[in-house]
């Protein structure tokens, strides 16, 4: 029971020091490895943040992980990212794969209400992103793209008449 609080002054020094050469190394990694890592998060993406989290964490307070250990595991996890992206762009296969495609949900004043509903998407989430691009109504809209980040692109009629068609060449409808 004495040890709930406190186990002893090495072990809160051990985590002191190997917490902080850690999220150096950590940090150092991200910066190298380059801003895609930092981007909007894809499902994959958001993925290797949880899983670099759950490695810094175990790195710090799980006596059993070495330092070096644990810095190999997040090098490692980072290099899988890298070369994920790497593939996605060289590769339809392996974007089709790792990243969802983008998803019509409003076009032209209608509803796709089963493109809605295999999102999960609800109408009032919708109407959320539209007053967020500070429109009043949907009839202001002329499409809503939810993107493969989970993000809603509201595009409204400030755009050019044909724009909004144009920029959904990619979009699964």
């Amino acid at each position: 029971m004495d040890k709930v609080f406190f186990d002893s002054g090495s072990s809160l020094l051990r985590i002191l020091i190997v917490g902080v050469l850690a999220y150096v190394a950590l940090v150092l990694m991200v910066r190298i490895s380059g801003k895609r890592t930092l981007a909007q998060m894809s499902a994959f993406d958001f993925l290797i943040t949880v899983a670099l989290g759950s490695t810094l964490s175990s790195i710090i307070t799980a006596k059993d992980v070495s330092l070096a250990d644990g810095v190999l595991a997040l090098g490692l996890l980072i290099l899988l990212q890298f070369i994920v992206a790497k593939l996605t762009i060289r590769s339809d296969q392996v974007r089709k794969l790792v990243q969802s495609k983008p998803r019509l949900l409003f076009l032209h004043g209608e509803f796709m209400t089963q493109a809605m509903e295999e999102e999960r998407v609800t109408e009032p989430e919708l109407h959320a992103a539209i007053r967020r691009q500070g429109l009043e109504s949907p009839d202001q809209v002329d499409a809503i793209v939810m993107e493969s980040t989970g993000e809603f692109t509201v595009l409204y009629q400030r755009h050019a008449a044909n724009a909004a068609i144009e920029v959904l060449k990619y979009v699964n409808k």
